[in-house]
């Protein structure tokens, strides 16, 4: 899907210039997402004129930018029965004093027109309501059935330009989706955009499957497949629908993961009573051990910069996590709170490592510092798990299960705040979510 979008979104200079940053000293809506507890900035987002095209298409499109900025946690648009200025297009200068008035700080404005040729014209502004300036301007081209990734193309333009980081917008999360009963749930490999929509399955249910993970470089997943008693691990193009086997691996419990060059996979593999660390080629399928303990070592997870792994290991008695170099020498633990660690996965940025934390019947998501300090939880429940990054290293994606006979476990997000956990509406029970890389 992303080879055939990037022929079919052209970005074009649709104005003098693609990007007005305004000047430093006049700017006063730079977002500082470092903070613990960030103030939602007020931003209005009037419908985007229709341009003698589809006015209900317009207004989707802008639903679809408004619902990303605030599920983001940094962003509050503002009720559009409040706008003092009505009719706004791309071209429409905007009447600053009225947004003021009514507490925006930031403004979107924007045309969505239906071409000669069929395509969809879209184009937008983004103002600094106090400095009243343009920042952004940017115009886009695509088939009218991609509206709405070109919606999360606008909001990660709106989030990049206002926090300085890219955005995550522009994504798709892998998960198991869960039907049935609980003694015999049928489970299937699904894809959906970040936001839970344009659902698609990428299995029949006819195998069980677990733990899906995403290429950092491609739309490729890995996943685990148990077609007869030993788990096999596949390899899914998400573009082509192409799979083919990586290999059988009796007594893996996770699938691999990625190197960060998308060259290799990294997996823990049972000898006899113990599990070690092996990384295999994914061209020449040659396998290099990389730990040798007496121990259970298992869920290794690289560093973005491919120098180090994460894992976790039961060799000083108790389950935690230990960081080593990348082939396998000097491992360090790093985990020395109360409780067990499982499940780390470094961050795209480099900076922290998420794990779930499991203390006295609490399941905990919680990250912290490569070299163990800064230890933070950042949501707890009934049984939380399996934790994954956002492109972006900003907003982690979990799955919680509920308890009770009709219970089953759903997909949340929390950011790094800890402030803003919200669950991801699914079609059925869901579990193992894996976010993508930001689509081409």
């Amino acid at each position: 899907m992303a080879r055939t979008l990037k022929a079919a979104f052209a970005i074009v200079l649709g104005f003098a210039c693609l990007v007005l940053i305004s000047q430093p000293a006049r700017a006063l809506i730079e977002l500082d997402i470092t903070q613990g507890n960030i103030e939602p900035l007020p931003i209005a987002l009037p419908d985007f004129a229709a341009g003698g095209g589809d006015p209900k298409l317009a207004s989707d499109m802008t639903s679809v930018i408004a619902d990303n900025l605030r599920r983001s946690g940094l962003f509050r648009p503002l009720d559009p029965a409040a706008f003092i200025q009505k009719n706004m297009g791309v071209d429409t200068t905007p009447r600053f004093g009225d947004w003021r008035t009514i507490g925006a700080q930031a403004l979107v404005s924007g045309t969505v027109s239906r071409q000669p040729d069929g395509r969809l014209r879209a184009e937008f502004r983004l103002w600094d309501v106090f400095a009243a300036e343009q920042m952004l301007g940017q115009q886009f081209y695509t088939t009218p059935e991609n509206w709405r990734r070109l919606a999360h193309i606008i909001s990660d333009a709106i989030y990049e330009r206002l926090t300085g980081e890219k955005g995550y917008f522009d994504t798709r999360i892998v998960f198991v989706d869960e039907t049935g009963p609980k003694d015999a749930r049928v489970k299937r490999l699904a894809i959906m955009d970040q936001d839970g929509a344009n659902v698609r399955y990428l299995t029949r249910g006819d195998e069980l499957v677990l733990t899906p993970r995403f290429s950092p470089t491609s739309q490729e997943i890995t996943y685990m497949s148990y077609a007869g008693t030993d788990p096999s691990v596949y390899l899914l193009n998400i573009e082509t629908g192409q799979r083919e086997i990586v290999g059988n691996f009796p007594g893996m419990t996770f699938a691999p993961r990625f190197s960060p060059d998308g060259q290799s996979v990294i997996m823990s593999l049972q000898q006899g009573g113990n599990a070690n660390i092996f990384k295999m080629d994914l061209r020449s399928r040659r396998t290099t051990r990389l730990s040798n303990s007496a121990a259970i070592d298992t869920s290794p997870s690289y560093s973005p910069d491919g120098q180090r792994i994460v894992f976790e290991s039961d060799r000083g008695g108790s389950q935690q996590l230990y960081v080593m170099s990348a082939n396998g020498q000097n491992p360090q633990r790093i985990s020395f709170g109360p409780g067990r660690y499982s499940t780390p996965v470094w961050s795209p940025r480099g900076d922290l490592i998420a794990f779930t934390k499991m203390h006295q019947g609490r399941f905990m998501i919680g990250v912290m510092k490569p070299d163990g300090s800064g230890e933070r939880i950042l949501t707890e429940g009934y049984h939380n798990e399996g934790p994954a990054w956002s492109p972006n290293g900003r907003v982690l994606v979990f799955f919680r299960d509920t308890p009770g006979a009709n219970g089953g476990p759903q997909v949340w997000t929390v950011d790094l705040t800890g402030y803003n956990e919200q669950r991801l509406g699914t079609p059925a029970f869901a579990s193992d979510p894996s976010w993508s890389p930001l689509l081409d």
